[in-house]
């Protein structure tokens, strides 16, 4: 047996042992943490290799926590990071904070970023406010004038209120309402554009930041336009709605007076039909009159004669001079 064959594979298997120590112990960074005096252990750096955690994204902050002054336990920044959380942006937020004199407990800061806000962006809002505007806001004073209102709102973060509170979108919306809830009740749209001011001072006293993650300081008007005269325009619809029922109810009217009047003339034409029916019958009658002896000469003279008076009455009544003359 060739006795290299030993060496080599004592030799292979020293530089896997190297290779192998090298991964599981980042010496580098085990090496700035003990130079920046941050406790962690190279067990601590084995344990994290093993649990699949990345060391560089838990001691780097842990560093950067130790050089401000705000000593952490890595083994909460380790659970944070199993839990799915940013390390690096939660302990930012805890030095701004700390530097702000903010009262932010780790759990807390923890807990608002694993609520999927950004802890690191609240605590500079509650440093520094920031100023969001609303949408363009229409509406309308009790004179009937539109009034298109923009305004701009100063909010503060409430770090207390970050986990289950209500987000600027509840804010924007809110603020909306107030503005339109506040020019609804003016008189005249007159007064709303003398005094902006009266707009943001009535929102601001309703409490609108109640349940939201953020404390409203301030609202200011940015602009007020006058827009259409809705008022106007509501009455003129009415009008015309009105216009246009009168005009039904005529219709319907003359409707049912020209089907009165069919009616009458077809009761008329049949009592002219009935009329002439009797008419044909008369000279039958008469005939049998005749025969029976019941009607005599002189009957039928004084017959006729009272039919010739009768037709010359009727002609003068329209209007006839030409009628008929009555006979003796």
């Amino acid at each position: 047996m060739d006795p290299l064959i030993p060496t080599f594979v004592l030799l292979f298997a020293g530089l896997f042992a190297v290779m192998l120590l090298l991964w599981a112990v980042p010496v580098r960074l085990w090496i700035e943490a003990i130079s920046s005096r941050a406790s962690v252990g190279l067990g601590s750096l084995i344990g994290m290799r093993l649990r699949k955690v990345s060391p560089p994204a838990v001691v780097r902050p842990l560093i950067a926590s130790t050089k401000a002054g705000l000593p952490l336990d890595v083994s909460h920044l380790e659970a944070h990071y199993l839990a799915g959380g940013n390390v690096d942006r939660v302990v930012r937020a805890l030095i701004s904070a700390d530097k702000a004199t903010i009262d932010l407990p780790f759990q807390q800061a923890a807990a608002i970023d694993l609520a999927g806000r950004d802890v690191f962006e609240a605590v500079q809002v509650s440093v520094n406010p920031k100023v969001v505007q609303t949408p363009r806001v229409a509406a309308m004073a009790k004179d009937g004038i539109q009034l298109i209102a923009i305004a701009r709102v100063t909010v503060r973060a409430n770090i207390n209120r970050l986990v289950g509170g209500a987000g600027e979108e509840t804010i924007l919306a809110r603020v909306g309402e107030g503005i339109v809830s506040t020019i609804g009740s003016a008189d005249t749209h007159k007064k709303v554009l003398e005094n902006p001011d009266a707009i943001s001072k009535t929102v601001l006293q309703k409490g609108l930041d109640s349940g939201t993650a953020f404390e409203i300081l301030s609202i200011d008007i940015a602009d007020v336009d006058v827009g259409k005269n809705i008022g106007a325009e509501l009455q003129t619809d009415q009008a015309e709605a009105d216009k246009r029922i009168a005009q039904a109810r005529a219709e319907e009217r003359r409707a049912m007076a020209m089907a009165a009047e069919q009616e009458m003339k077809a009761r008329v034409e049949e009592m002219r039909a009935e009329v002439i029916a009797a008419e044909a019958k008369i000279p039958l009658a008469m005939a049998d009159a005749f025969r029976s002896g019941n009607m005599g000469i002189m009957d039928y003279a004084r017959y006729r004669n009272i039919e010739s008076d009768t037709h010359m009455r009727k002609a003068i009544a329209e209007g006839d001079p030409d009628g008929p003359v009555a006979t003796e």
